[in-house]
């Protein structure tokens, strides 16, 4: 039988329902519709009715946030739902059907959700069909039926056997082309003959599966043809490009003296790197057969003993995906960056995210036909992305967004990460014939069938609706899972080669680990019935990775992985042959020769020609006043907070600097800088990484912008206190569909010689890149576009912020001379490298910035807001000095004696701008900046009425535990979707506690009945509990700690929880998603856990409805809790936030009673101190401003905000008090 509710939250926490009427009203301007009410709809099958009846009330809803029903509320004016199309995966129904199975400990229960929109007023149904295009993206979902359901079973069509293409190798050149047509294939004509010609060589015809295979492998996306067109006549226009075409060839006699290279942009990207290592400039690199990411040697620091170590870098596109399909499209550009270094063994601890789009602030009605609106292309992508990358623990350091134009023709998404391995995790053998090939994590669904041949196209009007399949679903629990395993020294030693899932699923992932492979397509996992030979072996469904392992070592690989809660399945054997063979229902679908495969198809030639170049002179205001206000609201200079802080930014414990610096939290840093990730051990050592681009510049000069960027990348390096030194770079190119045209092909050439240029002048190197040779649509482009990435190292003391430090210092400009063709001459540029670097190193400058779009006017005014600075401009300053462009150049603050550079003027205390005559007050110029993007990015949330104390609890004893010990034990449980396990783990034990981290496995009732019983056993012998943060079951059904709280009201786990408590006096404590399964247990703030009714108090929802990532201040409102007993009442810590439901709820007259009772422990205040709704400082909208709170003994506390997140030379551009000596307080109280 299948059950059915309906959920919708109170109307006073319906923030969605709210949002998506705001914008029916003003986006889509449809003002008819006067209300809009949303349900969530769940169908279940395969449980009992006191089953179903049980959940609704804590897996489907939660007592004090919603309301139930068991029919959709009548008086609607219009009623609609909407559903993911099948194959799609939908975290909420997988989320739901985990807990339940949590609950019954049985077999999991088919489960759908829907989404219910109920609208009052009087739409036409012409509104109310654009309504539904609005909020229904049909690549992924459709309209759903209102009606009951019989059955969730889906009757599959169960496919026995796959096409063989008869007759295709006599088909003609015309048949041949047809074939092409019809079957759409990304290959062109010349691939398919030279593919026909093969099979003739075999004398048999192709399966379809091996058509659709070959067009993966010799697709764009995965073999880069476009890249290895060879270049047979070059015409250049511009003397300075033709110069740098010249030392390119001059340079490939030298690098490849003896071997017969094709001319091809290919070898120009990489032929700087070759060059620099052959001259023993880049001596560090890491080379293998496996090219899963950038890899260079470094040393690490660990606790004093120097260790040798890989840094791990890789750039990742999803600009087709994200363009049809945001949310999915930009998760899984972060999840198969992530993989590539994965792949490598490494651990990713570090993130940014770089995209292009069109003017989201163009109104819905004037979009493209065929494109969806800029405004929801760029915050639904932006959600997808941070939503993976959050749960998956990754700080994100960086998030920006270029506008431009052209970016219409399709959106560029770039997610680049950094990771890290000690060389002795790290094993590399050439497979054998005997070794087995393991898959590893998700399952094989119908999506992302295509995705690389349809990323490798051109796209128009038509070819937009039957791309659908090629978009990836991300599954980043599973993907945290990956994370976990990849991290043991024991699974990695096994590992003898390894791959990622991305373009060509099966053929290509698990294809390219050996020249000789045998697979079993029945072998491979599914997600559901009805999948093809075909589908199974291209399909490019996420969160899987293969890996070679010798036959002897695959039993205990199994067995690691299962002890990370990970699916593992051997799906095929190493051969002798050097052949591709695959096998599926007892027949040969695919068997061809390496050689073949690996030809990339025919061969390509082309003529190019580079054109003149036009001027990027950029256009100097006629006034300071007028100039600086349009500046700041420049849709490429303007604040970006409301976008990036919905990114975690500081998981992981290491981030140096927070995304946005100063007392205020309002300069953007021009580099993410991240310790080196560590299991165990703590050190000094720093990652950083920063981007260059300007599409303004690029669009007219390809060369000189992409020589710039490579400029802008390095120097932002600079500024940040790195020294020139061990410098790398990553290229990220992405230009328009080349077609036929010379002119076309001359872009790309271009840009790849300016890059090739100022690598030969720095003396650094490309050690990687991805193209994306498909951004256009009917006829037009994006700038062509070549975005660089700079990566190094550093220690985390010579690491100097970018925001003004205090009023009355200089701001000067140190700027390179430039020469006649508009670039930084050599000498000069790296003499102010050297330059800057010896002044932040002396401490005689205390902030750089790199100027960018807006040049030293732009560094100025962003290095100045961090701390509510303004700055009193020379008068005599020339106005193209400050707003003209200038990369390479630095504004630096420099101590007032110092005489270095052009003085810009001074830091002042009054945060006017002025100059001479002409001054913006800052409250002017901070308004105009900040409110460009608000109401695409919001910053601030609705006022509210919220009541307000500052509470101060007095002094009182503290009960002591019944058993003392030296070293407590602490059990922190790991749960699907948990990320902060390490830095919850590093704490406790640098405190003096032994933490065990135990994974709850749950793949089968069976792994649920063994988790159950080792966690209370566990249990039995622990004297703390704490569960870290994370985001369980992905923060579903709708609301967070609900996996958590289904695993501890198991009886078995209750009861051991409750002896914990009531008759050890031990500790629990919980943090972010910790506190929220802690309070919907009860466990805070009646220390027990109960069931919960609609008087208890909750988290909910953030008022903003959006994660927020930042540092907030908080005071110590009650030090009852042991928890807190190396605090005083009144202390004020800063620590990292990062949620996206913190917001405390509870009745008034609670409240107030738990502040009498002292067990209000802490609230979030402002900069004087007390507590406030402002959602600068109490980021919620949390009643009372309350943070965090503690059983009536204290010895339960639950907080928001990670205590945990701590150590040297973290947050040096946030100031504050960041160690509450929470966890040493824990471990003293059973001493």
């Amino acid at each position: 039988m299948v059950y059915r509710i309906y959920v919708e939250k109170r109307p006073e926490y319906a923030v969605e329902a709210r949002g998506i009427l705001s914008e029916i009203r003003h986006l889509l301007r449809i003002k008819s519709v006067t209300g809009l009410r949303l349900l969530n709809r769940y169908d279940v099958e395969g449980i009992s009715e006191e089953l179903f009846s049980q959940c609704c009330g804590t897996v489907f809803s939660e007592p004090q946030l919603d309301f139930t029903y068991t029919a959709v509320p009548e008086g609607a004016d219009a009623v609609f739902a909407t559903e993911f199309l099948p194959g799609q995966f939908d975290q909420r129904a997988a989320s739901a059907a985990e807990c339940i199975q949590l609950i019954s400990q049985g077999e999991r229960p088919d489960v759908q959700s829907a989404r219910v929109f109920l609208l009052y007023g009087a739409p036409s149904a012409e509104e109310l069909a654009e309504i539904k295009k609005y909020v229904i993206n049909p690549v992924e979902a459709r309209e759903a039926s209102l009606a009951e359901k019989a059955t969730l079973k889906t009757d599959y069509a169960i496919p026995t056997t796959v096409e063989t293409l008869e007759g295709f190798t006599a088909l003609d050149a015309a048949g041949l082309a047809d074939f092409v047509k019809r079957y759409g294939l990304a290959m062109d004509e010349g691939d398919i003959a030279f593919c026909q010609s093969y099979f003739k060589s075999e004398h048999r015809d192709p399966t379809i599966t091996e058509i659709r295979m070959i067009d993966t492998y010799w697709s764009d996306h995965c073999r880069h043809t476009t890249f290895g067109t060879i270049l047979d006549d070059v015409q250049i226009e511009d003397e300075t490009v033709k110069a740098a075409w010249e030392r390119y060839l001059a340079l490939r006699r030298e690098v490849h003296a003896g071997k017969n290279k094709p001319v091809c942009l290919m070898d120009l990207g990489t032929i700087g790197g070759k060059y620099l290592k052959k001259t023993g400039v880049l001596k560090n690199m890491d080379e293998s057969d496996e090219i899963n990411a950038c890899s260079v040697r470094i040393t690490v620091d660990n606790n004093g003993t120097d260790e040798p170590w890989l840094l791990l870098f890789k750039n990742e596109t999803h600009n087709h995906p994200t363009e049809i399909e945001p949310f999915g499209g930009a998760a899984t550009c972060i999840g198969g960056a992530i993989r590539d270094p994965l792949a490598n063994r490494g651990y990713v601890y570090q993130a940014m995210r770089v995209t292009g789009a069109g003017d989201p602030l163009v109104p819905v009605r004037d979009t493209m036909p065929g494109k969806l609106p800029q405004r929801k292309l760029v915050t639904t992508a932006a959600a997808g992305y941070s939503s993976y990358g959050n749960q998956i623990g990754l700080a994100t350091g960086m998030v920006d967004e270029l506008y431009h134009p052209g970016y219409i023709a399709k959106r560029m998404e770039i997610g680049a990460v950094v990771g890290a391995v000690p060389e002795a995790n790290v094993r590399r053998e050439q497979p054998v014939p005997g070794d087995v090939v393991i898959l590893l994590g998700g399952r094989t669904g119908r999506d992302g069938c295509g995705g690389a041949t349809g990323s490798s196209k051109a796209h128009k009007l038509e070819s937009l609706e039957t791309c659908g399949a090629e978009v990836q679903k991300g599954n980043a629990p599973v993907e945290r899972k990956l994370q976990r395993l990849f991290r043991t020294k024991e699974a990695t030693r096994m590992i003898k080669r390894c791959n990622d899932f991305g373009a060509g699923g099966v053929s290509v992932a698990i294809g390219e680990l050996a020249d000789g492979l045998d697979i079993d397509l029945n072998a491979v996992p599914k997600k559901y019935e009805g999948l093809d030979g075909t589908e199974l072996a291209i399909s490019e469904s996420q969160e899987r990775m293969a890996v070679v392992v010798a036959a002897e070592d695959a039993g205990r690989f199994l067995a690691l992985a299962d002890g990370e809660n990970l699916e593992a399945t051997i799906v095929a054997r190493v051969t002798e042959s050097p052949r591709l063979v695959m096998h599926w229902n007892g027949r040969t679908i695919v068997d061809v020769s390496r050689a073949f495969l690996s030809s990339n198809g025919a061969e390509k030639h082309i003529d190019v020609l580079v054109e003149k170049p036009q001027s990027f002179d950029k256009t100097i205001p006629a006034d300071f006043g007028g100039g600086l206000r349009d500046l700041a609201q420049d849709l490429n200079v303007c604040s970006r907070q409301g976008l990036s802080e919905r990114f975690d930014s500081t998981i992981g414990a290491g981030t140096v600097l927070m995304p946005f610096g100063g007392r205020d939290q309002r300069t953007p840093v021009q580099a993410m800088v991240q310790k080196i990730s560590l299991e165990r051990g703590h050190t000094d050592d720093c990652s950083l990484m920063s981007w260059g681009y300007n599409p303004y510049i690029s669009e007219k000069d390809p060369y000189r912008g992409a020589y710039l960027a490579v400029i802008e990348s390095v120097s932002k390096l600079i500024a940040t206190g790195a020294a020139f030194e061990d410098v790398y770079l990553t290229f990220q190119e992405y230009f328009e569909r080349l077609r036929r045209e010379p002119a076309r092909w001359g872009k790309p050439l271009a840009a790849l010689l300016g890059a090739f240029a100022a690598q030969m002048a720095l003396g650094i190197g490309a050690v990687g890149g991805k193209d994306s040779m498909s951004g256009s649509f009917e006829q037009m482009d994006v700038p062509p576009t070549l975005v660089s990435f700079a990566v190094t190292t550093e220690k985390t003391g010579a690491i100097v912020s970018n925001e003004c430090k205090r009023a009355g210092d200089k701001l000067v400009l140190l700027a390179p001379a430039y020469g006649a063709d508009g670039l930084p001459e050599t000498a000069s540029l790296l003499a102010v490298y050297e330059t800057v670097h010896a002044l932040l190193s002396s401490g005689k400058a205390v902030a750089a910035y790199t100027p960018g779009f807006g040049g030293a006017a732009e560094a100025a005014l962003k290095m100045c807001i961090g701390n509510g600075f303004g700055c009193r401009f020379e008068e005599s300053l020339p106005l193209e000095t400050l707003f003209g462009y200038r990369y390479g150049a630095f504004v630096l603050e420099v101590l007032p004696e110092v005489e270095e550079g052009t003085l810009l003027g001074y830091v002042t205390e009054d945060g006017t701008f002025s100059r001479g005559a002409e001054s913006v007050a800052c409250g002017d110029l901070f308004a105009l900046y900040e409110k460009k993007l608000e109401n695409v990015y919001p910053t601030q949330a609705p006022a509210e009425n919220i009541p307000m104390e500052t509470f101060s609890a007095p002094e009182a004893d503290r009960r002591a535990p019944a058993v003392k010990t030296a070293r407590p034990r602490v059990l922190i449980p790991v749960f699907p979707g948990t990320n902060c396990e390490y830095d919850s783990a590093r704490a406790m034990t640098d405190a003096g506690a032994e933490a065990q981290i135990m994974v709850l496995n749950n793949r089968t009732a069976d792994g649920i009945a063994r988790s159950v019983e080792h966690f209370a056993q566990a249990l039995r012998d622990a004297q703390m509990v704490f569960i870290p943060g994370g985001f369980s079951g992905g923060d579903e059904p709708d609301g967070s700690g609900k996996f958590i709280t289904a695993f501890f009201r198991n009886a078995a786990v209750k009861e051991e929880v409750t002896a914990l408590l009531e008759r050890r006096d031990g500790l629990m404590c919980g943090i972010c998603n910790g506190f929220q399964a802690l309070i919907k247990l009860g466990l805070v703030p009646y220390g027990r856990i109960i069931d919960t009714d609609a008087s208890c108090p909750t988290l909910t929802f953030n008022t903003i409805a959006r994660h927020q990532s930042r540092i907030v201040r908080v005071r110590v409102a009650s030090n009852r809790s042991p928890w807190l007993a190396a605090t005083q009442v009144g202390d004020v810590y800063s620590v990292p936030i990062s949620h996206g439901e913190g917001r405390f709820l509870a009745d008034e007259a609670l409240i107030r009673q738990l502040a009498a009772n002292g067990q209000i422990a802490t609230q979030y205040v402002d900069l004087d101190g007390r507590a406030t709704d402002d959602i600068h400082f109490n980021p919620n909208g949390s009643l009372f401003a309350v943070e965090g709170i503690t059983s009536p003994d204290g010895r339960v506390f639950g907080k928001m905000g990670h205590a945990e997140r701590t150590g040297a030379g973290l947050y040096k551009n946030v100031p504050g008090e960041y160690d509450m000596k929470m966890f040493t307080s824990a471990v003293r109280y059973f001493h």
